[in-house]
């Protein structure tokens, strides 16, 4: 193999196609604590203050200072006793927005400061640092990538050098555990972890085992990518993407929660992201109702099982997902309840699970109660 073929080397590739889709990007010691351009006070900072400011003040126009500070506080002092718990609470506040409290006219207010624009993904400040330097406990660790939405780090990249003949996609893997176990302030606010070794590519969760750490084979769904297009530049255009990036932050992370503490996030796959999405929008097609009559649409030729080239808006026919064994078909409908119920067209419906064996019925409740 190319011995000019380095870590440094796939490190820049990386960072040129997040160039490539919008985000701005600086080299560690660029911003480094002394230097001329800092965003940082000093190595155990994770969040580049300004930023985060900046975006609650730019996200929440109405809200006062007071309540600024309160959300700012609420999200560098994360709840919990462990990196888990911390996370789970940073996840609710990312998705759901922090409550916070201020006085006006004499009376305490409360409010939700949000930390994300779901909707226009161009009002966030998109973000990423190669060799992002923390210490935490006198250890000193620097990860490759770190990925920041508003001066949230959400995202980190591990890579190591394939053309070293000992190195692994899974010596990333390892190196991963290792952050998680000793600058926790850093991963506390993880939502994807990506390992790569240049030619494999991985995404999984915090707190993951290797064995869920999953390729995603497609950058925006209608295809697979094409062989000679390498894992990382297919995960990171893929999932990256803005628009994609938020989708998945905001509908397609759940903490499964086993009773006891025991607590497992979890993150779809490419599959499950893309199938849920096509069903969410075939859902909104199929249930749409014609404008001057406010009537269902009823197709005149009766339902079919076979396969159609579309649908009429108002015919209520979604479709069919198939799923293969093992493919995480529980979890993807609960990805879907989870969407599906968000969307205001659809006005809070209710969902009716229908199953022809027991096993199953019990496993979706099973699946559903510990996401909810």
């Amino acid at each position: 193999m190319n011995k000019a073929f380095t870590e440094s080397t796939v490190e820049d590739a990386a960072l040129a196609w997040l160039e490539s889709l919008g985000y701005s990007v600086k080299h560690g010691p660029e911003i480094a604590p002394g230097e001329l351009f800092a965003e940082r006070g000093d190595y155990g900072q994770v969040i580049p203050a300004t930023r985060l400011r900046e975006a609650l003040v730019r996200l929440n126009p109405t809200l006062p200072a007071e309540a600024i500070d309160d959300a700012f506080r609420k999200i560098t002092r994360l709840e919990g006793a462990t990196l888990d718990a911390r996370n789970r609470t940073f996840h609710r506040l990312l998705v759901d927005g922090v409550t916070v409290e201020y006085r006006a006219d004499g009376t305490i207010r409360g409010a939700q400061a949000q930390l994300i624009n779901f909707d226009n993904p161009e009002s966030n400040d998109w973000f990423a640092v190669n060799q992002f330097t923390v210490v935490e406990n006198k250890h000193n660790r620097r990860p490759d990538v770190v990925i920041f939405v508003n001066g949230l780090p959400v995202g980190v990249i591990e890579l190591k050098n394939a053309a070293h003949e000992d190195a692994t996609i899974w010596d990333a893997y390892q190196q991963l555990q290792t952050y998680q176990a000793e600058i926790q302030s850093l991963f506390a606010y993880n939502e994807t972890l990506l390992i790569s070794d240049g030619v494999q590519a991985r995404i999984g969760s915090l707190g993951a085992g290797r064995e869920w750490f999953k390729p995603w084979r497609t950058i925006t769904g209608e295809t697979l990518a094409e062989n000679y297009i390498p894992e990382l530049q297919v995960m990171i255009q893929g999932i990256f993407d803005k628009r994609r990036f938020l989708d998945l932050l905001r509908y397609f992370v759940v903490f499964e929660d086993f009773g006891g503490g025991a607590v497992a996030k979890k993150i779809a796959g490419y599959h499950q992201f893309h199938a849920v999405n096509v069903a969410v929008q075939e859902t909104l097609r199929a249930g749409r109702m014609r404008a001057e009559t406010e009537e269902w649409h009823e197709p005149a030729e009766g339902y079919r099982s076979s396969k159609q080239p579309g649908g009429r808006p108002g015919d209520r026919r979604v479709g069919v997902v198939w799923h293969t064994q093992g493919s995480g078909k529980s979890l993807t409908m609960a990805f879907y309840a989870g969407r599906v119920i968000l969307q205001p067209e659809m006005e809070n419906p209710t969902l009716v699970i229908l199953t022809d064996r027991n096993d199953l019925d019990d496993q979706l409740f099973g699946t559903f109660s510990r996401c909810k």
